[in-house]
């Protein structure tokens, strides 16, 4: 192959068991087999299931760690790893059962991109698979890995990879573990057309491979970012409420246990404060939060606020999310948020009865990669579409909930163009009450961020995800 490919990743060693081989039960790759089969058979959330399993199965320390390492190398690099099984494989690796999948995607992960030594990987997950799908399809996955094992991951993809001369985003697709038209997608945001040559949509694809640093924020009015940097956290480079943890349990920090502070993405607070920054004329006392779920903006914007002498409306469709927004918000300062389920398309309440709206819209979630790897997988480009209609009713609405002044932010978390930039001009180009503001005034703490009059966030320039933002003026 002639096109450059990344520097191979050193092999993480998984965390070892002392005294021999592993124990019987080996629950650390059954907990991260537990997941994987869940994202594959019922599109659970890796995010969410891993740290629920961890917990409820006692399991911490080094067990946790390589389940999570196992859990996530195995969905970020699932493309890659599908590519090679699917010439380790007699047949189709489409016609493999979806319970055997998962342990080969771990088994390749273990072999490809860690120090665990090959007999070791394949011997623990062939036990596991005559734990978990039977004996016949064990033997099955003991064959397939040991096809697997014959060669390194850079050898694999000499032979799988497609040449970027011929194929330029068939290449990076296998080299990154990415769908085609995610690819095409990122590299239209960035600007860069479909050639060999695609440095910054190749950066991107690499960070979003790379394991997240955890962004936690201070709740405005109940705690500070000097709290979290008490407790072992470091400063944040942009955000005045973030600090990263560069290591451990978030929830082993007491500021977390109290509910002071919560995990949350850095743009993500950065887009939820521009909006409070803008400066509007006469009243500012009724702020709204129209897709609240699950609350971390809501908390944020409750927070700030409740220090204004304002209120508050998070409104969220789905019952559940906003029983999750209602514990998000819980005790934020001055009691200054109230949550309601409703369809903000179908708002409850009047026109213009809001000085500030924030509409975090539904999105295919393509700027959350680093943290949601299985997301590239769920979405399809003819799911675009539809979604683009939603957002599309959710920001007309939103500036019809804005009085005359006030002031929106439509946020989601993808830089797709039909989702972001999109979105907005085929609004502003219907009415004539609604004005872009220039974003990047609001945050000029942050550079290589503006997009024209938006705001785009990047993982590989700004390590946060992939936020859009947008500020109109309803006039």
């Amino acid at each position: 192959m002639t096109d450059s490919r990344p520097a191979r990743r050193p092999k993480r060693r998984g965390p070892k068991r002392s005294g021999g081989p592993p124990a019987p039960k080996d629950p650390a790759r059954r907990v991260a087999y537990d997941v994987l089969s869940a994202v594959e058979s019922r599109s659970a959330y890796a995010n969410l299931l891993l740290p629920s399993l961890l917990r409820e199965r006692g399991i911490a320390g080094r067990d946790a760690a390589l389940a999570t390492e196992l859990t996530y190398g195995a969905l970020r690099m699932q493309g890659t790893y599908d590519a090679i099984l699917d010439a380790c494989v007699d047949r189709s690796l489409r016609s493999v059962d979806t319970a055997v999948l998962p342990l080969l995607r771990m088994g390749a992960h273990q072999l490809l991109s860690t120090n665990i030594p090959d007999h070791a990987a394949v011997s623990a997950t062939v036990d596991l698979a005559r734990r978990t799908v039977g004996q016949h399809r064990a033997r099955f996955a003991n064959a397939v890995l040991r096809r697997v094992s014959a060669r390194d991951l850079e050898a694999w993809l000499e032979i799988v990879a497609p040449q970027a001369e011929a194929d330029p985003v068939g290449h990076l697709a296998v080299l990154h573990s990415h769908p085609r038209w995610v690819i095409e997608a990122f590299a239209a945001a960035l600007g860069e057309e479909i050639t060999v040559d695609m440095p910054e949509t190749r950066r991107l694809l690499a960070a979003h491979n790379e394991r997240p640093q955890v962004t936690l924020a201070a709740k405005p009015g109940r705690a500070e970012v000097d709290d979290l940097v008490a407790q072992g956290a470091e400063r944040a480079r942009y955000s005045p409420f973030a600090a990263y943890l560069p290591e451990g349990d978030p929830a082993a920090l007491p500021v977390v246990r109290q509910r002071r502070a919560g995990v949350q993405d850095e743009a993500s607070q950065l887009v939820t404060l521009a909006l409070t920054r803008v400066r509007l004329k006469g009243e500012d006392a009724r702020w709204l939060d129209a897709c609240a779920g699950p609350g971390g903006k809501a908390t944020l914007l409750g927070g700030l606020a409740g220090q204004r002498g304002a209120r508050l409306l998070a409104a969220e469709l789905q019952p559940a999310r906003a029983g999750l927004v209602a514990g998000a918000v819980d005790r934020t300062i001055n009691d200054a948020a109230r949550v309601v389920v409703a369809d903000s398309t179908r708002p409850p309440w009047r026109a213009g009865a809001f000085d500030r709206v924030l509409v975090d819209a539904p999105c295919t979630g393509l700027g959350s990669l680093r943290r949601r790897p299985e997301s590239r997988w769920r979405r399809s480009a003819e799911s675009v579409p539809e979604l683009v209609d939603a957002q599309r009713a959710l920001l007309r609405s939103a500036l019809d909930s804005t009085r005359r002044g006030g002031v929106v932010a439509y946020v989601t978390c993808s830089p797709h163009l039909a989702e972001t930039s999109g979105v907005v001009e085929a609004i502003t180009s219907e009415r004539d009450d609604a004005v872009v503001l220039r974003a990047a005034d609001h945050l000029p703490e942050v550079p290589d961020v503006a997009s024209g009059n938006f705001l785009q966030f990047w993982p590989h320039r700004h390590g946060t995800d992939a936020m859009f933002l947008a500020l109109l003026r309803r006039q």
